[in-house]
């Protein structure tokens, strides 16, 4: 359904109305979605009084280079990055490891109680996580069994990541949506159940698992409240939790920069990884295989 006709859309005049009224929504989202990114890549090379005085103009008195490496070496953000690098590397191993092998039993072994079992994990999606910290912390606190302290380490940080009961429903769904011929023609060669996981199941989700991939690491990138929980050591906190700690006693120009670097990152690892999850070549490689 449509405002204008089809008949009205071959008019010339009405062609390119709709098309400059297009041309304008676009334009309008694309400074409201890219607006605040291009206005802190542009601070982050302005001084700081020029950004007081200007916040809008670009670069009244020329742009300042040297503010991304004072940011870099008077903040120490190399040591921050690294410890944000494992926090994300340990987050998204554990994310995958639980969401392919949940999402596996529950679609493919299917198990006596899965729908009990997968509607218990539907049933966490409506928890909000707020009320979860509290208990989480007194988990991580003392581990069941072991009594093992994780605060302070950055499997503390990691570990509870793993329970992400959106990422097991996004796996279940992709599993529930393969090929049941090529499952069942696996087992009649013989593949067991681990087999069947390894060598045909996980070859024909490459394309989900590029989605829970990413999704994984740019959310423990940008997690703040939990590893200012479970971190206390400031030496060992990621980039997110450290820079709203020192940005009381840091120049705005260097803070900005260092937002900056902290922000392209993760753009730049959705922007090189983003052709993975975008491809939808994943049967083609499982029945290779």
């Amino acid at each position: 359904m449509s405002f204008v006709s089809s008949l009205d859309r071959r008019r010339a005049p009405v062609r390119w109305g709709l098309r400059g009224v297009q041309a304008a929504m676009l334009l309008g989202l694309v400074v409201v979605c890219l607006g605040p990114l291009l206005w802190l890549v542009k601070s982050a090379v302005t001084p700081t009084q020029d950004t007081l005085r200007s916040p809008i103009s670009l670069w009244p008195n020329g742009p300042d280079f040297s503010i991304v490496s004072q940011a870099w070496t008077e903040l120490g953000l190399s040591s921050y990055l690294v410890n944000t690098v494992v926090i994300a590397a340990g987050s998204w191993a554990v994310q995958v490891l639980v969401a392919t092998t949940a999402g596996y039993a529950l679609s493919v072994l299917r198990p006596r109680l899965g729908r009990a079992l997968y509607g218990a994990v539907l049933a966490t999606m409506f928890v909000p996580i707020v009320l979860l910290l509290v208990p989480l912390y007194l988990t991580v606190l003392s581990l069941p069994v072991v009594g093992w302290s994780l605060v302070g380490t950055y499997a503390g940080a990691f570990l509870p990541a793993g329970a992400s009961a959106f990422n097991v429903v996004i796996m279940k769904r992709f599993f529930d949506s393969l090929p049941r011929e090529i499952l069942d023609a696996a087992r009649i060669d013989g593949a067991g159940p681990y087999r069947l996981f390894w060598s045909v199941v996980l070859p024909m989700s490459r394309p989900v698992l590029g989605v829970v991939s990413v999704f994984a690491v740019l959310a423990a990138w940008k997690d703040f409240i939990w590893p200012l929980i479970v971190l206390p050591d400031p030496a060992k906190q990621p980039i997110a939790v450290r820079l709203p700690s020192i940005a009381p006693a840091t120049d705005l120009s260097v803070l900005l920069a260092a937002m900056a670097i902290s922000a392209a990152l993760p753009i730049l690892f959705f922007l090189v990884f983003q052709r993975f999850f975008l491809r939808s070549d994943g049967l083609e490689g499982a029945v290779k295989g």
